[in-house]
Order: structure tokens, then sequence, then C-alpha cells
């Protein structure tokens, strides 16, 4: 009865702010689509879905809920602007202008975002899973480690890696991302760096006095160490498979 009352209170509760959604002002929309010149426009809720919107001047414009998704934003200025709860999947955000804006709770899965300016940007609640070219002091070295695993746990082992890479560039002692990319490195069948990462993992595991970490990069390299022609199968496993064997160490340093 308590989960019923609470279903309906929610459906309630989403019809009310459904009726009450602040629509976007149809003559700025107009204005940006002709022009790209918008400074200070409500633009709340607009269905701006793959705009070329490159250079456009969105200073100061108000985004709340609008969706972007695969626009071209690259150049854009939209330094001020409100983009809360905006969606911006696979947006071009290269060189794009954020000082200042609000992106809080906004979607930026799978942007590019290749020398955007974030500086003093509100990131709270901000998706930035699969992004491309993201700055590195706007995430910390779990958030890109949580990142490479999401994308190696999807097949995505380049991807995967580069997201390991910045989590070690920011924290050069992180047993963990080194152990996750060496395992990510073995996919794409490159063992001899794999076997390097395996290396380094142990020894920083063990200068951190975490044994299970030890054992774990040691039993990884010794199966870097075992010639193919003697293993049963030939297959390598998926990262999924090493995740679960694995798993109570590489998750260990996930956010959450």
């Amino acid at each position: 009865m308590k989960t019923y009352i609470l279903a309906t209170a929610a459906f309630l509760t989403t019809i009310s702010l459904t009726t009450t959604v602040q629509a976007a002002n149809s003559e700025h929309v107009r204005q940006l689509l002709a022009t790209k010149q918008c400074q200070n426009c409500d633009l709340t809720s607009a269905g701006l879905v793959m705009a070329d919107l490159s250079g456009a001047n969105l200073s100061g414009a108000n985004l709340t809920g609008a969706n972007l998704s695969r626009a071209n934003l690259s150049g854009a200025d939209l330094r001020g602007a409100n983009l809360s709860g905006a969606s911006l999947f696979g947006v071009n955000l290269s060189e794009a202008k954020f000082s200042g804006a609000n992106l809080a709770g906004a979607d930026l899965r799978n942007t590019y975002l290749t020398n955007a300016e974030l500086t003093g940007a509100y990131l709270n609640g901000t998706n930035f899973q699969g992004a491309v070219g993201i700055p590195s002091q706007i995430a910390s070295p779990e958030d890109f480690y949580a990142w490479g695993v999401a994308e190696a746990q999807k097949g995505n082992q380049q991807q995967a890696i580069s997201y390991f890479n910045q989590a070690i560039a920011i924290k050069p002692e992180y047993a963990g991302a080194y152990l996750a990319r060496g395992v990510a490195r073995y996919q794409i069948l490159d063992r001899q760096s794999a076997f390097q990462d395996a290396q380094v993992a142990e020894k920083l595991f063990t200068s951190q006095n975490n044994n299970p970490g030890t054992q774990t990069a040691q039993a990884f390299i010794k199966e870097l160490q075992t010639p193919v022609n003697e293993k049963v199968s030939t297959g390598k496993p998926s990262f999924i498979d090493f995740l679960g064997s694995l798993g109570s160490v590489l998750l260990q340093f996930l956010p959450f």
C-alpha cells in the first residue's frame, strides 16, 4: 500500500510539473537559428536536436531542459548560460566556452570536449560518461577510472585505456588503474604493455600493503607469462570475465 501511495504521489507530481513547464520563446529560437546570436535568450526546453550552432553566441541564455542532442556547438560562447538538466548527448563542444555556466544535471555523454573552457562552470551531477577530451581539472581520478571500467565493459577498450591514462596522469600511484589498463590492453592483444602495467600494479599494491591487489596482479602476470599454445583455449576472456575474477580488487577503486 505504501509503495502504491508513493508511486501515485510521484505520478501526480510529474503531471503537476508537466503542466507548469516553461516553453522556449519561439522568437528567440528563430533568432538563434537564423543569426546564431542569442545572448540572454529564453530557450527553456527548446528542441535543437542536430542544430548547427557552431560559433553561436549564447552567453547568459537560459537553456534549462533544452534538447541539443547531436548538435554542433563547437566554438560556441555559453559563458554564464543556464544548461541545467539540458541534453547535450553526442554534441560537439570542442573549444566551446562555459565559464560560469550552470551544467548541473546536464547530460554530456559522448560529447567532444577538446579544448573546451569549463573553468568556473557548475558541474554538480553532470554526466560525462563516454565524453572525449574531458579536462582533467573537472574530474577526479576515481571518475576517470569508473568511466574507463564502464567503457571496457562495453568493449570500447581504446576509450577505456584513454580514461585509465587520465586517471594515472592525475594520480600516478593509482594501482587499480594500472591493473585495469593492463586488462584492457590484454583485450586488444597488446601483451607487452599489459605485462608492464601488471608489473607496475604489483609494485604499487605491495608498497601500499594491499595484499589482495598484490596477489591479483601476480595472478595476472602469471596469466600473461603463460604461452598461448599451453592454454586450454586461445580465446581471450572478456573484460567482464576479468572484472568478475578480479572484481573485489578492481571494484574497490570505483567512486561509490
